[in-house]
């Protein structure tokens, strides 16, 4: 079986883009699939832990060489893979799609309103929702279109029922054609568990890339270190928010992105994960640690529900009322849950994906 990945990024030497497409990559080259991706940003072929990673020159030179190949689209946009499906689409028998979050949403109505310091330009929004509807309507038109050899694949319940409600596709059209399978997580947190053993330096770590994206709300967390000052927290990660906002004197900043290796070890230094959200898809970074074992406190938000369902060591909170969540109380009612949940590992997520490329597009 051969499968082409389109992809607007992907990991290299300079850059950790996409990593979790990769790790998906590679699972399927374990099962014997054979991966092309082609990225649209490289400017030059690459091969990274044996996944071979193509121009799109590449591709226009060797059309013939993929004919066979099932396409695969992670996070479609407009710019490059609507006019790589416009111009190439005919010579794939059969595409599979995986909704990630942004590319069918309305930004502007979805996510969680910009932190003040963050500067707004009031024609940038304007732009962005005539830029989201042009989207929107161009997806509805072609998906509904390619929709016979097409499967759709979304990271959750959440993901899936936003995409129906803003391309306004009907279910009916994707009905038999569609599942909810999750991204898996990285190894490490499959492969080690959380060592409660451990000395603990912090109470509650937080760990979120962009710390000036207002959906990752480093400002409850903020809030909570000031109105509970016996425990010590520390947040990981870049940005610009303790430039404008006074930190907690309990509250300890890393100023720094980490690997896997890294995050592990922070965590067995900490007692409990404190990932509030305002909005997600899925959040990988919280099924990670969910799954590692480390007790995690999230916010009440719906798709929490649904990703943490079967999670003994998960308790949730309320974003809008901050005072009132105990955190302490919360923590002693999900630590000691030792249970190694499954629910994210790759045997039960890529292997779902793997059987639909058999089973129901076709593959070989």
């Amino acid at each position: 079986m051969k499968v082409l990945v389109l992809v607007e990024d992907y990991p290299s030497k300079k850059s950790q883009a996409l990593m979790y497409v990769h790790v998906r990559n590679q699972y399927y080259k374990k099962k014997g699939i054979q991966v092309t991706v082609l990225n649209f940003r490289t400017k030059e072929n690459y091969t990274i832990d044996g996944v071979n990673v193509i121009t799109l020159n590449e591709y226009k030179t060797n059309l013939k060489k993929y004919k066979d190949y099932i396409l695969i689209a992670h996070a479609p946009n407009i710019k490059h893979h609507y006019v790589f499906f416009k111009k190439y689409e005919k010579n794939f028998k059969n595409i599979m799609l995986f909704f990630h979050g942004h590319e069918v949403l309305k930004i502007n109505k979805v996510y969680s309103k910009p932190y003040k310091y963050v500067k707004q330009n009031a024609i940038k929004k304007i732009i962005q929702d005539i830029y989201d509807d042009i989207k929107l309507y161009i997806w509805r038109k072609y998906y509904t279109k390619i929709a016979y050899k097409s499967y759709f694949t979304f990271v959750s319940s959440w993901m899936y029922n936003e995409f129906l409600k803003w391309t306004k596709i009907k279910p009916e059209v994707i009905e038999n054609r569609y599942s909810i399978t999750y991204n898996g997580i990285g190894k490490e947190f499959e492969n080690t568990c959380y060592d409660e053993s451990k000395e603990k330096r912090y109470d509650f770590i937080t760990i979120r890339a962009n710390l000036d994206g207002s959906k990752y709300s480093i400002d409850i967390v903020n809030e909570l270190a000031k109105i509970n000052p016996q425990n010590t927290f520390l947040v990981v990660g870049k940005g610009k928010f303790f430039e404008y906002n006074e930190k907690a004197e309990n509250l300890e900043w890393m100023d720094k992105v980490l690997d896997h290796t890294e995050i592990i070890e922070l965590l067995n230094k900490s007692k409990c994960a404190l990932m509030p959200t305002r909005t997600d898809a899925q959040g990988l970074m919280m099924c990670e640690m969910a799954t590692f074992g480390i007790p995690l406190i999230t916010s009440d938000i719906p798709v929490c529900y649904e990703i943490f369902d079967t999670f003994k060591n998960v308790a949730l909170i309320n974003n809008e009322n901050i005072k009132e969540n105990n955190l302490q109380k919360l923590y002693e009612k999900i630590k000691g849950k030792k249970e190694k949940n499954r629910k994210y590992f790759y045997e039960n997520t890529c292997n779902k994906e793997i059987e639909i490329f058999k089973n129901i597009l076709g593959g070989i």
